[in-house]
Parts: structure tokens; C-alpha cells; sequence
């Protein structure tokens, strides 16, 4: 995923090997790990998902309320 990602928004260039990748196949390849991890390790992901949103909303309501380019 990383090196789609260069390749398509950095300055890194495309390699032949490259071209056939597509970023939401590797995308689903990265949370397919996770979802493998988090079911090996006892972790819930939706509760961890939930709780985390929950930590960014509350750390950064105020964030960007001054931002005119948001509004």
C-alpha cells in the first residue's frame, strides 16, 4: 500500500511490476491483517474503533473552527 501510494501521490515513479496494483486491493489486503490480529489477540474493533472516534472528537472539536477554508 505504501508504495502505491508514493508512487501515485509522491515523487516516486511507477515500475512496470506496479501497474496492475490497485490502492483498495491493498487496502483490503492491510485490513484483513488487522481484522486477523485483532481476532488472535482478543482485541475488539469495534469497541476500539468506537473509543478512539470518541478520543479524536473530544481532543479536536475546537480544532479547525477557525479554518475559513472549512466553513
Amino acid at each position: 500500500m505504501a508504495r502505491i501510494i508514493a508512487r501515485t501521490y509522491g515523487e516516486q515513479s511507477f515500475k512496470e511490476s506496479d501497474k496492475d496494483r490497485e490502492l483498495g486491493d491493498e487496502m483490503a489486503d492491510v485490513l484483513f491483517v488487522l481484522i486477523c490480529l485483532a481476532n488472535q489477540t482478543g482485541v475488539n474493533l469495534s469497541d476500539a474503533l468506537a473509543k478512539n472516534l470518541a478520543k479524536k472528537t473530544m481532543r479536536d472539536q475546537d480544532r479547525h473552527a477557525g479554518n475559513d477554508k472549512l466553513k
